[in-house]
């Protein structure tokens, strides 16, 4: 009663699964990771065992195939199970048990798996797999939730819609570098949920995305006059410890803290700024 995808980025330092279906918190059950390791999704009668175990045998270095042999063999429901695992290297592997309630199936490639029962039909995983093989220019995680949507809009689970989930590692890649978790986002009861999973993802990659070098500003000249200005109207003025203190109290209040870069401004940052603070007529003299 869900449909998913497990992948992992070209280079493969990114891991992750994105899974949709008419059932409630399906992102709690389905999906799991391991930074620089492997994915796993376990669906229709879900098998919570398989993702500890699955993560532990691709450590230990079993190819994606071979995990899916060895966790199916040794579980007596297996014909009411569907599965999908990639692992840090290799193609990605499926099962789906034969009593998993039609459309039930899936496929494989190198470095995902798609797979998906009580699906409008096949054509969900073929959207899914194109719109994955596709979108090799997009960042990894929006490229996952891009093959869900093209799923989700081939049909889908064939009941409807209720939940969505996102997740993917990297090494530490989490929140100020001290976990491996770089999304980990859930919809569990929407009348939309891949729709609503991607507006969270955008703020998501707003509050927590690393500043692109290439864009950042210097603040000085009339730029640091302008932010001086909208920071003590938002009530953070420049203090004795400069500029920088002031532009990160600010963002410490605006969840904006992982975007903050000492002497310079991400332009998220500062579009923020002005778009958030009281206005003040003079202070956008630095464009």
């Amino acid at each position: 009663m869900t449909f998913s995808i497990v992948a992992r980025s070209a280079d493969g330092l990114l891991h992750g699964v994105a899974v949709a279906s008419k059932f409630l918190a399906a992102g709690a059950l389905v999906p799991a990771a391991a930074a620089e390791v492997g994915a796993v999704a376990t669906q229709a009668h879900v098998n919570l065992a398989y993702r500890g175990q699955g993560l532990a045998l691709l450590r230990s270095g079993v190819a994606a195939t071979d995990v899916i042999a060895g966790l199916v063999a040794a579980d007596p429901g297996r014909d009411d199970r569907q599965l999908g695992v990639v692992g840090a290297t290799g193609d990605g592997a499926t099962w789906t048990g034969p009593r998993c309630h039609p459309w039930a199936g899936g496929q494989a490639g190198d470095g995902w798996a798609a797979q998906g029962n009580i699906l409008a039909g096949p054509q969900v995983i073929d959207a899914i797999r194109d719109a994955w093989l596709g979108g090799t220019e997009l960042p990894f995680p929006q490229r996952l939730l891009a093959a869900l949507h093209a799923g989700d809009r081939a049909g889908g689970d064939r009941r409807g819609r209720q939940s969505a989930g996102l997740l993917v590692v990297q090494r530490r890649g989490g929140y100020a570098g001290t976990g491996d978790e770089l999304v980990d986002l859930r919809v569990d009861d929407h009348p939309d949920p891949v729709t609503e999973l991607g507006r969270l993802l955008d703020i998501h990659t707003m509050l927590f995305g690393k500043p692109d070098p290439a864009t950042l500003r210097d603040l000085t000249g009339p730029l640091a006059e302008e932010v001086a200005v909208l920071l003590a109207a938002a009530g953070h003025p420049v203090g004795p410890a400069g500029l920088d203190d002031a532009l990160a109290s600010w963002a410490g209040v605006e969840n904006l803290e992982e975007r903050i870069v000492p002497t310079r401004i991400d332009p998220i940052v500062l579009d923020h700024l002005r778009r958030t603070a009281p206005h003040v007529p003079a202070a956008r003299a630095a464009d």
